[in-house]
């Protein structure tokens, strides 16, 4: 067995993330909304922070589960959630802002439905 409360205050965080990313996103209508003003430039490097602690955080939490939690979740490519964070981390002057829109977009909800899902078994 695992420890639930580390496992809770994990997802706590990556829902702190997931939040900060949507209020942030709240703005942008285009990929083009990132790269066309300074404004935009800041959106995309704080929303790329959020993802890097999303990312590391999920490896957190596979770590302490020793790989049984996220499994239960086929529903989200674990694996893309990992990597995301390792290309922003080290390719940080290449990031593409229509991969970042499309994660916004279309796998924030997916995996705050995830989460809510494993907090409830953890508690």
């Amino acid at each position: 067995m695992y420890d639930k409360a580390l496992i809770l205050e994990t997802l706590d965080e990556i829902d702190e993330a997931i939040r900060r990313i949507e209020r942030r996103f709240s703005e942008i209508n285009s990929p083009d909304d990132f790269i066309e003003s300074d404004g935009g430039l800041d959106r995309l490097d704080a929303i790329s922070m959020m993802l890097i602690s999303i990312g590391e955080n999920i490896k957190r939490v596979d770590k302490i589960t020793k790989g049984s939690l996220l499994g239960r979740y086929p529903e989200i490519h674990w694996p893309g959630v990992k990597g995301v964070r390792d290309i922003l981390a080290h390719d940080y002057f290449n990031i593409d802002a229509e991969e970042i829109y499309s994660i916004c977009m279309n796998d924030l909800e997916p995996l705050k439905l995830a989460l809510r899902k494993m907090r409830e078994e953890a508690s």
